[in-house]
This record gives structure tokens, sequence and C-alpha cells, in this order.
């Protein structure tokens, strides 16, 4: 116990040399100098991809964002996607959350929303796709799922507009809406 205050003691010391205060050198110095923390500090910046859109596009349907999903109805493997919206629901961005197995991605609402914050996301749409070519509809772990996005996007003032799931390419404009589906799901949470 004595060891970590004396450690506690050397750390405040190393941060804010009373001398400093005194001679009022502390006041000129910046944050940066009088406050020197003992753990290294992060810095989050956002790289984007370069983009080959105009310009933004509205999603007002499911419909809307399935066009930006078609990649999509190609993949041997599960993939776990987020569509990041504007105030006015434009999409800003894809970001891929998550590539898994023929019949499984794991997702966790960490994964999904860190994305989501580093964009300045007002919204997000999710999607996977289904690649084995099974009934395209949501199975118990895809509403609970959604259920839990839900749950994490309100806490965090990211809106989850809606959960898509897409069939493979043979099945031409097949997606399939969680929230016109499952209208309870938003009603309820």
């Amino acid at each position: 116990m004595q060891h970590i205050q004396k450690v506690q003691e050397n750390v405040l010391k190393e941060a804010h040399d009373p001398e400093d205060f005194k001679t009022g050198a502390a006041t000129n110095m910046s944050y940066k100098n009088r406050v020197k923390y003992t753990l290294p500090q992060l810095k989050l910046c956002l790289v984007g991809e370069p983009s080959r859109a105009r310009k933004l596009i509205p999603i007002q349907a499911p419909e809307d964002a399935a066009r930006f999903l078609n990649p999509l109805r190609y993949a041997s493997e599960e993939h776990f996607v987020s569509l990041h919206l504007n105030a006015r629901h434009e999409v800003l961005a894809l970001h891929e959350v998550s590539h898994g197995s023929l019949s499984a991605s794991l997702v966790h609402p960490r994964e999904v929303f860190k994305a989501a914050l580093l964009a300045n996301s007002y919204a997000i749409i999710v999607c996977h796709n289904h690649p084995s070519g099974s009934k395209v509809s949501a199975s118990r772990e895809d509403l609970e799922t959604t259920e839990q996005l839900f749950n994490a996007g309100k806490l965090l003032g990211v809106t989850l507009i809606d959960h898509l799931i897409v069939g493979p390419a043979q099945r031409k404009n097949t997606v399939y809406s969680v929230r016109e589906q499952h209208p309870e799901l938003w009603k309820s949470l």
C-alpha cells in the first residue's frame, strides 16, 4: 500500500512540480507540458478510402440501401456491414464490421459503433448476407442482434434505422428488412 502511495506522489510531483506553481512558470507552460501522463496517449483519426461517388445519396427505403449492398450478393461467406448516414440519411460510408463463415458472422455493438462514432454518423443501417441461399429472413439470433444494436445506438446517440438481409445473386432484388417485417422491435425498444 505504501508503495502505491509513493508511486502516486511521484506521478503528481512529475505532473505538477510545486516549484513551478510558486514561481509562476506553470502558468506560462502549455497544458501538455504541465500535465505529464504516465500512460501513452491515444489520438483518433478517420482515414477514408477514396470514393467513386459523385454526390451523397439519401436512403428512403430498404431498396435504396440494397443498391449499395450488391457486392454482398456475390460473397461466398457471410459479411456484416454498416452504412453510415448523416442527418439527411445520405450515405457517408460503408464499413465491413465482420467477415464470417458460410453461415455465421460474429457481431458486437462495440465494433459496429466504433466506426459510426469515428465517422460522426447520425444513424446507421446494418446489413448481412445469406450466401448459402437459405431463406432470406431473420433468425432468432438476427433479431437478438438487432435489439442489442438498437439499445446500444440509443445509448450512444446513433440511431439504428434498419437491419437488412440480402440473398445471393441468383435471387435478384431480394432484400429483407427487419424493421418492415418486425416493426414491434422498434416500437417496444
